[in-house]
């Protein structure tokens, strides 16, 4: 006889608990108190459906069977269930698919009875195997072959109709007692549901199908066609892919930074600016809104805080774009890689015929990682080099490995991470690129060996220019960091690719004169950093830019200081303790400080002075303090999907497992009586000492709070009873008066 489930997994080890809560980790929160509550929550219903998402064809077949031979509610053999599948299921597929359903805790037993969690039966479809429901009489006699083999033409052309299913029909004629189904449902062949609608029992459906009782079962997964590419080619193209991507988010920090759209009332991004964005970046609107919901994603771009809200880039962009090619690269890829979002959902229309905008909520599908990683995961079992034919071969091998993952839009989400993947730089011709294959393996924050694998697929960076007499210059590939930030910033990117074009422009070096950059130091950048001379038509360009730069010039100044008395001003400036708020004089009667107006007033009072502030009219205005006050608006919880660490799981079980021993020992006790005063309490404590058995205790601690504990007691006296925990093999102390019950434990 099967034992039950609890009483199963009581009996297996450590690292088999461990692993089902690996492949179940929903059983794990909150930390069941002992197996006997594990045991409960492995047959909830959401939780099976759950754990079913994961299982492949052949498994989820075993589980139909399993369901078909009734084994929720008694014991099924092994033979049998191999006879429900037929030969297409081989007996080492059977066995993986066992032992792929008992890690999960779906089914446990042993050959001879093997059990099936109830709630297996909401998981597989209304008709396991496409039988119908067992019925009693002819059917479920030994006379079922005989009648079968001597049915009536028109009456087994009945029967074959219902036999591949549903085995649900509806005739007219089934009230008729001499039509065909009127003389099945009277041979107890057919089972009538209402007037016009029978059902196929299950045993006449078995028999019917002869050797394959289920159908016909795809027990292999689909041929994945497949070419070879060079490696070389794969990893330069993806490196290639790489530095498009991160030219074309910088480009987008550019854009929004000057021209930041508004963010729509129902949130997102507008359609226009959307198709700006698109044309700025030379992509499409496709490119377009997964570059924008990366950058949203890695934290670089942001809305403002106003009334009525922009797209900007956030200070976190500054940083990012500080940093090198390979952080900037794995910092983009990361954010794709985990983003919660389908941008492919971008121009669509939802269940309400709106629009779909990128940046949106409509957007949102907290199982999107999920689902990228399993299709990069199935490029990653391929060897380098190894390109899909297409997507839907992919997406059929992995239908075929987890048929309830994906929804409707399976196969398009195969398209759209292979697409998405070629625009990051993880995904090549179709093949998973070296920095997507360390990128899919790398633990969160384990940058380290992404950023080597890109390095090692990048080429190497260049520190010189080819200057040209067009006013141009051609970075034969990447450039050094220091260098690629102060050509940006003297000139602009033209065309981008294998080698960037920069073309020199009067804005472009003003630009720079603007950044503090002077004429000499533009000068001398060149000559260093080109290959070739600098063109005679660029240095003129510099020089001109330069005589005309900075002849007129503005400041900045938070405050101004101004008197009617020109000598109290000069005071002001010539007393010491003015000296921090840096007031200059830019008139004989009016001085400029860049410490704003409040603290500017503070500052003179300390030093003796009795300032007073003015608006733009000369009135006086009040300074006063208005009261604190604070943002009304609350930052968004998100929820983080992670898997259990190893240290968690293996506490979870070690907590499991005391909770056993605990209710073990409680058992063990017996009846608990009273602790009838402390002399009573004594001397069980004093004979378990001596005897050196083990003591169940009842106790209040300091708190108020009801607890038990099994002791193993070392000392007894003064009051206190110190004994080591039988659970988890703690030394405590615990005073006499707070112990409320206890017993010894019968060994």
């Amino acid at each position: 006889m099967t034992v039950p489930l609890v009483d199963w997994l009581r009996a297996q080890d450590d690292e088999t608990l461990a692993a089902l809560l690996r492949l179940r980790p929903d059983l794990a929160v909150p930390p069941p108190a002992d197996v006997t509550v594990l045991a409960t929550r492995a047959g909830i219903r959401a939780s099976v459906h759950r754990a079913s998402d994961d299982l492949d064809t052949v498994a989820l077949a075993v589980l139909e069977a399993l369901v078909v031979a009734d084994a929720d509610r008694v014991a099924a053999e092994r033979a049998e269930i191999a006879r429900l599948l037929g030969p297409d299921v081989t007996a080492a597929a059977l066995d993986a698919a066992l032992a792929a359903l008992q890690a999960r805790a779906l089914v446990w037993g042993d050959e001879a009875g093997l059990r099936v969690v109830p709630a297996a039966r909401d998981v597989v479809p209304a008709y396991p195997g496409n039988l119908g429901r067992r019925a009693g009489g002819p059917a479920a006699s030994s006379e079922l072959p005989g009648l079968l083999a001597g049915l009536p033409p028109e009456e087994r052309r009945v029967l074959d109709a219902l036999i591949a299913g549903p085995p649900i029909g509806r005739s007219r004629s089934a009230a008729e007692p001499d039509s065909p189904v009127g003389r099945l449902l009277a041979k107890g062949l057919l089972i009538r549901l209402d007037t016009e609608t029978v059902e196929l029992p299950q045993q006449v459906g078995i028999a019917l199908r002869g050797d394959r009782p289920m159908g016909r079962i795809e027990a292999t997964p689909p041929p994945l066609s497949t070419r070879e590419r060079p490696v070389s080619q794969v990893d330069g193209t993806a490196g290639g892919a790489a530095m498009e991507l991160l030219r074309r988010v910088e480009r987008l920090v550019e854009l929004w930074g000057t021209a930041p759209p508004t963010v729509l009332r129902s949130g997102g991004l507008g359609v226009r600016d959307l198709r700006r964005t698109a044309r700025e970046l030379e992509t499409d609107e496709a490119g377009a809104a997964l570059i924008v919901e990366v950058a949203l994603a890695a934290d670089l771009l942001g809305q403002s805080d106003s009334p009525n809200p922009d797209w900007l880039p956030t200070t976190a962009a500054d940083a990012w774009s500080a940093s090198g090619i390979e952080q900037r690269w794995v910092a983009l890829a990361r954010a794709w890689l985990e983003l919660p979002r389908l941008p492919g959902l971008v121009g669509r229309r939802d269940d309400a015929d709106r629009p779909i905008n990128a940046l949106s909520e409509t957007l949102r599908r907290p199982v999107a990682p999920r689902d990228r990683k399993r299709v990069l995961a199935a490029l990653a079992d391929l060897p380098p080099g190894t390109a899909v034919t297409t997507p839907e071969a992919l997406g059929d091998l992995l239908a075929w490995r987890a048929p309830r993952r994906g929804g409707r839009l399976r196969d398009e989400i195969v398209r759209w991470t292979l697409e998405e993947g070629t625009l990051i730089g993880v995904v090549a011709l179709d093949a998973l690129a070296e920095p997507g294959r360390a990128l899919l393996a790398a633990a969160p924050g384990e940058n380290g060996p992404v950023v080597a694998a890109l390095r090692a697929v990048l080429p190497e960076p260049v520190d010189t220019v080819l200057l040209q007499a067009d006013l141009t210059a051609v970075a034969p590939g990447p450039l050094v960091t220091a260098l690629a930030r102060e050509l940006q910033l003297m000139a602009d990117v033209e065309s981008a690719g294998g080698a960037t074009v920069y073309r020199f422009s009067e804005a472009s070096v003003r630009r720079a004169l603007d950044s503090g950059r002077s004429v000499t130091d533009l000068k001398d950048l060149l000559e260093a950093k080109s290959s070739t001379p600098v063109p005679q038509a660029l240095t003129y360009l510099i020089e001109d830019v330069g005589r005309r730069h900075g002849r007129l010039r503005g400041g900045v100044a938070s405050a101004f200081l101004r008197s009617d008395d020109e000598v109290l001003l000069s005071e002001v400036l010539a007393h010491p303790e003015t000296a921090a708020l840096e007031l200059r004089r830019i008139a004989p009667t009016v001085a400029v400080s860049p410490a704003p107006l409040a603290e500017l007033l503070d500052g003179l009072r300390a030093a003796g002075f009795s300032p007073a502030a003015e608006d733009a009219s000369g009135g006086v205005l009040d300074l006063g303090p208005r009261g604190a006050r604070t943002d009304p608006r609350r930052p968004r919880n998100r929820a983080v999907l992670a898997d259990p660490s190893e240290e968690r799981i293996d506490a979870v079980v070690a907590k499991m497992r005391a909770g056993d021993a605990l209710a073990a020992a409680r058992r063990g006790a017996g009846n608990a009586l009273p602790a009838n005063g402390s002399s009573h309490t004594l001397a069980t404590l004093q004979e378990a000492a001596r005897a050196q058995r083990q003591v169940w205790i009842g106790y209040v601690d300091g708190h108020g709070v009801q607890g038990e504990r099994v002791l193993a007691p070392l000392t007894v006296g003064g009051g206190i009873v110190e004994g080591r925990d039988a659970v988890d093999g703690e030394v405590y102390r615990l005073p006499l008066h707070r112990i409320t019950r206890i017993a010894l434990i019968e060994s």
